[in-house]
């Protein structure tokens, strides 16, 4: 399930396709014409779809596996100086801050940071744990077909659904509330 969360007061069309090409021309026709509430149903992971249909070209969660590296590392260092500042243990004629042997300590700090919000990061962008109910699904897109469930708003919804009914869908159903066969 790839896409746009439903929206109070929209109404939804749902078309299934056997070809994956259809899919994506679906798509692209659909982001074309302005929609933004929709979702595609894959059996898969689908490069193509991802990147053509959905103009989806890179994952935010990157985002947070720097954030956290970065606060890891300066963690690592605040915390190392912190400790050095506030026991100090003079031994012969080093300085008390030395900066190179707080680098282990910070280089580790930001490996666990960074691995930590790599995962916040996951949850958050996939949405889980997924409290609502799904929006709509159809046993099919698990077994080999691909689906679209476009939301829009009423005098929208005959648009959406002339559009995807010109890519020849296998099943094409307007549904007011999602579904759930």
């Amino acid at each position: 399930m790839i896409g746009a969360k439903r929206r109070r007061g929209h109404q939804g069309v749902f078309a299934l396709f056997k070809h994956l090409d259809s899919t994506v021309e679906a798509c692209k026709a659909l982001r074309a014409a302005g929609h933004k509430g929709f979702r595609a149903y894959a059996p898969l992971p689908e490069h193509e779809l991802l990147e053509e249909g959905l103009a989806l070209t890179h994952s935010p969660v990157r985002v947070f596996t720097l954030a956290g590296g970065l606060t890891g590392a300066a963690t690592g260092f605040a915390f190392t100086s912190w400790t050095s500042m506030d026991w100090p243990l003079v031994t012969g004629g080093k300085p008390i801050l030395s900066i190179p042997a707080y680098v282990i300590i910070a280089f580790e700090c930001a490996i666990l940071f960074g691995a930590l919000s790599t995962v916040i990061g996951l949850f958050v962008n996939a949405g889980l744990p997924n409290l609502r109910p799904l929006v709509a699904y159809h046993p099919e897109c698990s077994n080999g077909s691909f689906g679209v469930y476009v939301t829009a708003p009423p005098a929208r919804i005959g648009e959406a659904r002339k559009i995807l009914a010109g890519f020849d869908p296998d099943e094409l159903r307007e549904e007011p509330e999602g579904f759930d066969v």
